[in-house]
């Protein structure tokens, strides 16, 4: 159900916002059991909010853009005095006294939080398979992943549980999830949205973005949350953009790259359909060729040195003292040992302690200074594809979703972040689109990326995108 058509009747009186939430909490009843799209589900709370927009409407007042919508919460966004896990166990139950900045705007824009989803613990990973509450499963086909690590903010949407959720990027987290999923995951230019709120792991790649059903609704979610945040010292100093009413202006004219380091490694399946993509665009009245952009091979590595090195530094907060879980010791020094040890999973600290590595005394220059060198040639050699092209394109994903447990080694799913975490390392926006199935009949996602600030001309290809996206019976060679 599209959250621009609940938003719009809900506020004409048309529907009642009780009836549409109850609509999503019987799609809940029916299915999440077997998905596990959720940590919790805000059941009362949800009843409350909705009717208080019901009561708005009533009242001749206008409850805002998202009225009335059913909207889920990637569980590391803080929510006032209501749990807020990380899907971690060391801060089981934790209750945080403020909101995050994403959600005080969301819920006076009239939506109505509908729950808190799953992750890979503290945002690590690509499968949501690292979650202390166990995994979330692909609403396609649940012996498969939804990818990760928003994977229950994306199951949420795909399953018709949520018109709208929100999720954290760091290296692909909101665009891979999307893409296994398929529906439209955004990872906005670097201080666009506000992190006030966001639990961190990586300070200087986390991003929030929104998981939608369609690109008009995804542009609706990111103007309500987008614009300056005083609380936030990364934040913008703009006001949030307008992306709706340009959706319908298409391409003509621009100028797109398809970026031939990240077609390499990539599923049969999902490079027919990328290349599809670059076919409509063309269409469309763009110009798409070939660009180079070779840092992105080095991305990877840049990568798991600074995002496990910032992690290492971030997570240090989470030691029984303050808040979350305690496990007493005989000392200070033993129960922050044993709260951390029985708090934190495997992929947790295998992070912590590989980011600690890099920062440490000897290993610094040769591990994290070197990533970060790195990270400014990728910056450079995006900016010098910018100058020749408004836009780039890439598959999301190198496939479409795995089944559970096929990636345990560490290295090949690290690879499953290989073409969303470069938009990382730069700062700028991307955005994964649905377009069409691949093998197993399984969703694909197709990658837009933009420069920084560029969401209004990365929003126009991607509604290009989203109307010549082939339907689920197109392309049956491309299946397996």
């Amino acid at each position: 159900m599209s959250a621009v058509e609940i938003a719009a009747k809900v506020r004409s009186g048309e529907w009642s916002a009780v009836d549409v939430l109850e609509g999503h909490l019987e799609a809940i009843s029916a299915r999440e059991d077997e998905i596990h799209a959720f940590n919790l589900v805000m059941v009362e709370q949800a009843r409350r909010a909705a009717a208080a927009v019901d009561d708005a409407v009533a009242s001749g007042r206008d409850p805002g853009p998202l009225a009335g919508v059913p909207l889920a919460l990637k569980d590391n966004m803080c929510t006032h005095g209501v749990p807020t896990t990380c899907s971690s166990r060391i801060l089981d139950d934790w209750k945080p006294p403020y909101d995050a900045t994403v959600v005080t705007r969301a819920v006076e824009a009239g939506a109505v939080v509908i729950g808190k989803t799953n992750l890979d613990e503290f945002a690590m990973g690509s499968s949501t398979e690292h979650s202390a509450f166990g995994p979330t499963l692909n609403p396609h086909d649940t012996t498969r992943v939804p990818g990760g690590s928003s994977g229950g903010s994306a199951a949420a949407v795909a399953a018709g549980f949520s018109s709208l959720a929100l999720g954290s990027d760091t290296g692909g987290s909101i665009r891979q999830p999307a893409a296994l999923c398929g529906v439209v995951g955004v990872k906005p230019t670097y201080g666009l949205v506000s992190r006030y709120g966001l639990v961190a792991f990586a300070s200087s790649l986390d991003q929030i973005g929104p998981f939608a059903t369609s690109v008009a609704d995804a542009a609706l979610m990111l103007e309500v949350i987008a614009g300056h945040d005083p609380m936030d010292s990364t934040s913008i100093p703009r006001p949030s953009p307008d992306i709706s009413s340009h959706l319908d202006q298409g391409v003509e004219g621009m100028r797109i790259g398809l970026v031939t380091e990240l077609m390499e490694g990539i599923d049969p399946d999902v490079s027919a359909r990328v290349h599809q993509a670059a076919e409509a665009l063309t269409a469309a009245g763009a110009v798409v060729d070939e660009v180079s952009v070779p840092a992105t091979l080095y991305g990877l590595t840049a990568y798991y040195l600074i995002a496990p090195a910032e992690a290492s530094s971030n997570l240090a907060r989470f030691d029984g003292v303050r808040y979350g879980l305690r496990v007493d010791g005989p000392d200070t020094a033993e129960m922050m040992i044993r709260t951390r040890s029985a708090g934190f999973g495997d992929e947790v600290k295998a992070r912590i302690m590989l980011g600690t590595f890099a920062l440490s005394a000897g290993y610094y220059e040769a591990f994290y200074g070197k990533a970060q060198k790195v990270r400014t040639l990728v910056r450079r050699e995006f900016a010098a594809a910018y100058a020749d092209h408004d836009l780039l394109l890439s598959p999301t994903s190198p496939s479409v979703a795995f089944p559970l447990g096929a990636k345990a080694d560490p290295m090949s799913m690290y690879m499953c972040d290989v073409c969303t975490l470069p938009s990382n390392l730069s700062g700028e926006a991307a955005m994964s689109v649905p377009y069409g199935t691949g093998a197993h009949g399984l969703p694909v996602g197709v990658q837009v990326l933009a420069p920084a600030m560029g969401e209004v001309e990365m929003f126009r290809a991607a509604a290009v995108l989203e109307a010549a996206a082939p339907s689920d019976h197109d392309g049956e060679e491309g299946r397996s």
